[in-house]
């Protein structure tokens, strides 16, 4: 069977308690059901071009104007609907990262350079990638925390980025779909940044955040209105369905569920890092809610004949087989996967053993 690009196959691993996917283990809000099933009623309807309810919400809960929003069938659209409009000819992303960033960039015939994030540093992003902007790159694509490390870059580096950007005339796209699940998350957003820099663009997402990924819901902030303008020229009208925005407009008021995920994120992941370290594998210093580590190669394989789905990271560029990330879910979920790679772990052990039995 070929893999799955990204996590979240429950489609092809069926009955697998999934740990691929990194979304609020809350589950989807009771409202955001709700509003869903309430919808039902304008399937007959176009959805509203324009989304203007959807977009005041998202301006009030982000504090910006609504005129800054533009939202996109997920956020991964949008970094589709970002190179469109841009048309970048070169572009800098530090590998590993999320994967459509770069498939969206060779999508319009952009040449994409890459900074290699360093096992031996940890999967830093180091001093030395200021070293790799220069005034032919159109774009950079930074993701924090990155996906599918977890680790995060700090802010005043983050700064130092920026504004040589703005100086070289490059577009700097910054992913924060993570970063609500991050402890102190506001201490590294960029947001305030925006009306000093027009370069700046923020991806978040309503898929982790409310555990709403079949909706396929994501936005961007900036306060370039041209760039805005250009990404709604190449985006179909509508691109954000009637159950979308419905879905969305509810999902917003969700305040104490968030801050009810994030507790309890907080509290599951020190205790899995350590269970997972209990088990020979190397963890790292992930912040978000997602556990990246590694283990033996095969193990994905393993896991999955204990109806555990972990996500496979060896198809990262910068990655290799034996690397893996696994999300943070409810404490008796995360009993389950210990248990279940515990298994898989002495299974693969049994069988190698028999392998050495075989050749003497």
């Amino acid at each position: 069977m070929t893999k799955h690009k990204h996590g979240g196959d429950i489609y092809s691993y069926k009955d697998c308690l999934d740990f691929s996917a990194n979304c609020n283990p809350l589950g989807t809000p009771e409202s955001v059901r709700q509003a869903v099933c309430d919808s039902v009623d304008r399937l007959k309807d176009y959805p509203q071009v324009g989304y203007a309810p959807l977009r005041n919400a998202i301006a009030e809960y982000e504090d910006v104007l609504p005129e800054h929003v533009i939202c996109g069938n997920g956020a991964a659209e949008l970094v589709f609907s970002l190179c469109q409009a841009v048309r970048p000819r070169k572009a800098l992303i530090p590998v590993p990262t999320f994967a459509e960033y770069e498939q969206a960039l060779e999508s319009v015939g952009c040449q994409v350079e890459h900074v290699l994030l360093r096992e031996e540093d940890g999967f830093q992003m180091q001093e030395n990638f200021i070293d790799w902007l220069h005034k032919d790159l159109d774009m950079v694509f930074l993701c924090n925390p990155n996906n599918p490390t977890g680790v995060l870059t700090d802010r005043e580096f983050l700064f130092r980025i920026l504004r040589v950007c703005r100086e070289m005339g490059i577009l700097l796209v910054v992913d924060e779909c993570f970063l609500d699940f991050v402890e102190q998350g506001m201490r590294y957003t960029l947001k305030a940044q925006l009306s000093r820099y027009h370069n700046l663009f923020i991806l978040k997402a309503f898929t982790k955040r409310y555990a709403m990924a079949g909706v396929r819901l994501g936005y961007g902030i900036t306060e370039n209105t041209e760039l805005i303008e250009k990404m709604t020229q190449v985006t179909q009208p509508w691109n954000i369905s009637v159950v979308a925005q419905a879905a969305g407009v509810v999902a917003l008021k969700e305040t104490a569920y968030v801050e009810k995920g994030r507790n309890l994120i907080f509290e599951e992941s020190p205790w899995l890092k350590d269970e997972l370290g209990k088990l020979g594998m190397e963890v790292y210093p992930s912040k978000a809610n997602y556990i990246f580590f590694k283990g033996p190669s095969g193990l994905f394989e393993a896991a999955v004949k204990q109806k555990i789905l972990i996500r496979d990271c060896g198809n990262y560029p910068g990655l290799r087989a034996g690397f893996y990330r696994i999300a943070v879910r409810t404490h008796e979920e995360n009993e389950q996967l210990i248990r279940g790679l515990k298994s898989a772990l002495e299974e693969m052990a049994e069988n190698h053993a028999r392998e050495l039995q075989e050749q003497l």
